[in-house]
């Protein structure tokens, strides 16, 4: 399934702590070992207890927008001031920042409008767009990113 098909949550809402400071390391060495300043989009999967790195791409994903509201802070701008030179710590952002609700991206389809289009996932992305549920609870985020995705 194409990634810009997929939905996600933040926080994660069942991926276990130990599993998520795993990827946390390994991303960030992924980072160290490739020499990028500013954003990466880093895709994986876990599976049976492995985390499996699909791609890596030193650039910004659509998933950006995403988190920066989830978190409050615009971190493409953050990162362009790592690209122009200014650090993490000269900009005052030491530590990951874990939101106080839950957030829940989904994608939106067109298949609605579209009679006969096969709504069958694959590599390519179908998804026409995305929207964003916040609640106290997943289930809450949830429902209200089904809702507005028209589900």
């Amino acid at each position: 399934v194409h990634s810009g098909d997929s939905a996600c949550s933040l926080p994660p809402y069942n991926l276990p702590a130990d599993v998520q400071n795993l990827i946390r390391e390994q991303v960030a060495s992924l980072a160290r070992e490739l020499n990028v300043v500013g954003l990466m989009n880093t895709q994986l999967a876990y599976q049976d207890g492995e985390i499996y790195v699909i791609e890596v791409n030193p650039r910004a994903s659509r998933t950006v927008p995403f988190v920066s509201k989830c978190i409050g802070v615009s971190l493409a701008k953050v990162a362009a001031r790592c690209m122009a030179g200014t650090s993490l710590a000269e900009q005052g952002f030491t530590k990951e920042i874990i939101p106080k609700t839950y957030a829940v991206k989904e994608a939106v389809f067109p298949f609605n409008k579209f009679p006969g289009v096969d709504p069958i996932l694959g590599p390519e992305m179908k998804s026409t767009g995305e929207v964003m549920g916040v609640g106290e609870t997943f289930a809450e985020a949830f429902a209200k990113s089904q809702l507005g995705a028209g589900e």
